[in-house]
């Protein structure tokens, strides 16, 4: 409105202007000039002299100057021209009974005319494109319809863009669909809390759309947005007004689909769910020969756990969080200190601590040797339908390397030994055994193979 006001303001002050640069002063003027050549000529020297001569003439003129103005017979402000962009399209058909297709959702506008009009036109924003589509009947061919533009100012002169759409209007038919919810912004919500269930009001809703259009439905989903400030703490929130949408098979939105009622209502439970797992450390490099790592500290503690949290189903059968330390060429000093940075495993959304301090100690490297028996070696990885049976009678020998007091502690039961199968089918084979480590103060050499027979099962 001051807009407006400001433009009103100095458009009058430019015809005030106008009107005393171009008539009142030369008018003044040459009425002076004639009163100076009439002196002594009695009555037209009283008439001009009069006070108010000059005031009624100004009047007289100014009236006269704007109905000029008005009729165009002068232009003050010089045309132009303005684009108007993203104006919505207003349709006018039977919604009940009809689905209307390929119409733009918005059309762009050339205004031409006098730039007051332009301004007075954008200021007023009465913007409002119709399709006129109600003398229009369902049919399998298309339509080409004109858009109409209803002028908020009448004097300006328009074109549309596009100025004809062509259409196509189908019968509109309903049927029912089950509907599932999704989970917006899940990202948003706070990260030691999970979603543990979600209750919709309503397992179906009526869908209305063309024929073709409804075929092409593959699903319906109540979009639920988590980015919602009053879910911040475990507990069961009632959600209200949750928008619903159809989907294709590609999983874009399909338009022109009616969802009755448009929205639902649901109620998510948040809960929290945590697990206490420690840190695994795992080592890459090799350490200078003769060396073996002696003790593990992190955060000064042999044994150290972090909480981690997340949904029950995503972290439960999370044992450790991993990191891994470079020890290349390390050895020679006593001890080496890292800072870590802790990775999220998959699932987890929350940790306690993302940071570690690990601390190695290093000291000789020492060996023993280990027996174990044929049947304790796991087979992995084995086609379905087949058997495998190992036909080796002597142990298999290990080698174990580390600190002395690390080995010391080794006995048979603690060596975690394994064949691979995955490339392997039925008939007699010699297989190299291998040890699964996790504990990077050790090292495994196995000095024999184990002798096996696949059959099918």
């Amino acid at each position: 409105m001051n807009k407006l006001l400001k433009f009103f303001t100095s458009l009058f002050k430019k015809i005030y202007h106008f009107i005393d640069k171009i008539f009142v002063t030369p008018i003044s003027r040459f009425i002076y000039n004639i009163n100076e050549r009439l002196k002594g000529k009695s009555y037209l020297n009283k008439l001009i002299n009069r006070p108010k001569f000059l005031v009624y003439a100004s009047l007289v003129l100014a009236i006269v100057m704007f109905f000029l103005i008005d009729s165009k017979v002068i232009n003050l402000v010089e045309n132009d021209a303005e684009v108007i962009t993203n104006i919505p399209v207003t349709i006018k058909y039977n919604e009940q009974a009809y689905v209307v297709e390929g119409v733009p959702n918005t059309v762009d506008m050339v205004l031409t005319g006098r730039k007051s009009d332009i301004y007075l036109a954008k200021q007023l924003g009465e913007h409002e494109v119709i399709l006129d589509l109600t003398d229009y009947q369902p049919s399998n061919m298309s339509h080409k319809v004109k858009l109409t533009y209803t002028k908020s100012v009448s004097s300006l002169s328009y074109k549309l863009n596009p100025t004809y759409v062509n259409v196509t209007i189908k019968d509109k038919v309903s049927t029912l669909s089950s509907v599932s919810y999704e989970l917006l912004n899940l990202n948003k919500l706070n990260s030691k809390l999970s979603v543990e269930s979600v209750e919709l009001e309503k397992s179906e809703v009526v869908v209305k759309g063309s024929k073709e259009s409804l075929e092409e439905i593959a699903t319906v989903k109540a979009l639920i947005d988590l980015n919602n400030p009053d879910l911040k703490d475990a507990g069961v929130f009632e959600i209200e007004n949750i928008p619903l949408v159809a989907y294709d098979s590609k999983g874009k939105i399909l338009p022109g689909i009616e969802i009755v009622p448009g929205t639902l209502n649901a109620s998510i439970k948040l809960d929290t769910y945590s697990m206490t797992v420690p840190i695994s450390v795992h080592t890459t490099g090799k350490l200078v020969t003769g060396k073996s790592i002696s003790k593990i500290l992190i955060n000064n503690s042999e044994s150290y756990s972090i909480e981690i949290f997340g949904d029950k189903e995503s972290i439960g059968n999370i044992k450790n969080v991993p990191v891994t330390v470079n020890v290349a060429n390390q050895g020679n000093n006593d001890s080496k200190s890292y800072t870590v940075s802790l990775s999220k495993p998959q699932g987890v959304k929350y940790m306690s601590t993302d940071m570690a301090t690990i601390n190695l100690s290093f000291a000789d490297e020492k060996q023993k040797t280990i027996e174990i028996k044929p049947e304790t070696v796991t087979p992995k990885n084995l086609s379905s339908g087949l058997v495998v049976n190992s036909t080796s009678n002597a142990n298999i020998v290990v080698q174990v390397k580390g600190d002395q007091s690390v080995i010391d502690s080794i006995k048979p039961e603690d060596i975690n030994a394994y064949i691979d199968l995955s490339k392997y089918g039925t008939g007699d084979y010699d297989v190299e055994v291998k040890i699964e480590n996790n504990d990077p103060r050790l090292s495994f050499v196995v000095n024999n193979n184990i002798g096996i027979k696949i059959t099918n099962g």
